[in-house]
């Protein structure tokens, strides 16, 4: 029986096959699915087993399972196709077998009005509807998000955003891959549900005041209107799509959607959250 990762070949993914490693789980017994084949072949270099998977063909998915299985599915990133896409995964864990599911959702999706979480509540019912055990990992913000908000601060010296006076509880990829990781490789966590989060829920002038810690210059924060930041967004080059989505995260984050506390993440990582500061030195090059 193995651990498979669907999604190996992200960021996330890969984070969380080196994490497995860590913790002294046999290669053997991992196998890392994924698209890209470049990703693979690295992965297949610490001795893991590999598989091509698209979600959008459930026989690829189906062929990386056996029986008795433990099964990671990392959502996907394709907003337009990814509802679909989860179900075709879903529906071949079920007839493979697979002895539990888990499943990287978003933090208090069935209450948060977080524009990315229609897809992920129906995958959670989905995956209820599917009979297998599982594991729901809500996954809140990810402090490497920030990565371009960073590098345009080092040349402007602001913060431009929507968000007001809300606040994000955000962690790094890594402290998210330890907790996954931890509840791959231990038992007592059938039909349970995780929300995951940073320690700490700072606001954008913390933020702003962390920019300035890394990048070794006074960094301010501009809060502007939704509609003030879409202009900007698109006057920076981002097609309208795009310009609004942005936006309507920041109107979220002003809600405080992302701003849930729990300890969960620190507490299945068995170690506190990466402080901000921490989380963004390595993202500015």
């Amino acid at each position: 029986m193995s651990i498979v990762i669907a999604g190996a070949t992200g960021q996330l993914g890969r984070l969380v096959v080196k994490e497995l490693l860590n913790r002294g789980v046999p290669a053997a017994h991992i196998v890392a699915a994924g698209r890209s084949a470049g990703q693979l072949a690295e992965l297949a270099g610490h001795g893991v087993h590999t598989a091509s998977v698209d979600y959008n063909d459930p026989a690829s998915v189906e062929s990386a399972l056996a029986e008795g299985d433990t099964l990671l599915l990392i959502s996907g990133n394709d907003i337009q196709s990814r509802a679909a896409q989860h179900e075709n995964v879903i529906d071949a864990a079920a007839r493979a077998k697979v002895a539990r599911i888990l499943y990287t959702s978003v933090l208090a999706a069935d209450t948060t009005p977080v524009i990315l979480a229609p897809d992920h509540v129906k995958a959670e019912a989905y995956i209820r509807a599917s009979g297998l055990p599982y594991t729901l990992l809500r996954n809140g913000w990810y402090t490497e998000n920030y990565a371009d908000a960073l590098l345009a601060a080092r040349e402007t010296g602001t913060l431009l955003g929507s968000a007001g006076k809300g606040r994000v509880a955000s962690a790094t990829r890594a402290d998210y891959a330890a907790a996954i990781a931890a509840v791959l490789t231990t038992a007592g966590h059938d039909n349970s549900t995780y929300e995951l989060s940073g320690d700490y829920a700072w606001t954008y002038e913390e933020l702003a005041s962390a920019f300035s810690a890394v990048l070794g210059r006074t960094v301010s924060y501009r809060p502007v209107s939704a509609a003030e930041h879409v202009s900007a967004l698109e006057a920076a080059g981002l097609d309208p799509a795009t310009a609004g989505f942005l936006a309507a995260l920041d109107g979220n984050i002003r809600e405080d959607a992302l701003a849930l506390t729990t300890g969960d993440l620190a507490r299945l990582a068995g170690r506190p959250t990466t402080p901000l500061v921490d989380g963004l030195r390595p993202l500015a090059g």
